[in-house]
């Protein structure tokens, strides 16, 4: 069997749906890898040929051991090149993702182990993710919360953020919300914005847009 690359921008799409607390369908596909709906049908089906995903009856797609292998392969892969990129080369850490994506599908298994070598398994990517899958309630049992649930006066330091959208990481960065930062949050607005102080200023922020903030005790 052929592992393309296509096939693990799949397989890697399925685990970190997941990962956000999703259930997989075609749908679910289609928008986070932006493709058609006949391309993901065609897709779907290669993987299943394959033996690499199930799908159910109702249509929800799960990895097969596999499957799975393949993908937490190439999380690792972008994980270590987020990483390699902030830490040996200085990128802005909202600009590793992108080049993460492109660059993971050219690592070696020997380079792999060079990298993990040099930098380790344990620490988090510079968008405060853990390696591999990271679900919505295993942030939650470390007493993390999204930013957008986060008490009326409570102050709290910046975890982790969603890294798969580059507009939204450039926003960010250009209200000083990154992680380790630390913010409160001062008042909730009518029209569904959150007024927060990050480095002793006010910013207003998008509920939306706050939900993908992950935050917690300092």
């Amino acid at each position: 069997m052929r592992i393309t690359i296509s096939k693990e921008n799949y397989l890697k799409a399925i685990a970190e749906a997941e990962g956000e607390g999703e259930t997989v369908i075609a749908a679910t596909l289609a928008r986070w890898l932006k493709v058609s709906a006949p391309a993901v049908t065609m897709a779907i089906r290669r993987l299943k040929r394959d033996g690499l995903i199930h799908v159910s009856p109702a249509g929800e797609i799960t990895l097969r051991k596999q499957g799975r292998e393949i993908a937490d392969r190439v999380l690792q892969r972008h994980h270590l090149i987020e990483r390699m990129l902030t830490e040996i080369f200085g990128m802005e850490w909202y600009k590793v993702h992108d080049e993460a994506e492109q660059l993971e599908h050219a690592v070696s298994s020997d380079f792999e182990r060079r990298l993990i070598d040099k930098l380790g398994q344990s620490q988090s990517c510079p968008h405060g993710n853990k390696p591999g899958v990271d679900r919505p309630q295993d942030r939650r049992d470390r007493g993390w919360t999204p930013l957008d649930e986060l008490p009326t006066g409570a102050t709290a330091q910046v975890k982790s953020v969603f890294e798969r959208d580059r507009s939204l990481l450039e926003y960010l960065e250009g209200l000083g919300i990154r992680p380790a930062a630390e913010l409160e949050m001062v008042t909730r607005n009518y029209d569904d914005t959150l007024t927060l102080k990050v480095a002793g200023k006010p910013v207003q922020l998008a509920s939306t847009a706050a939900a993908k903030v992950w935050v917690g005790n300092n």
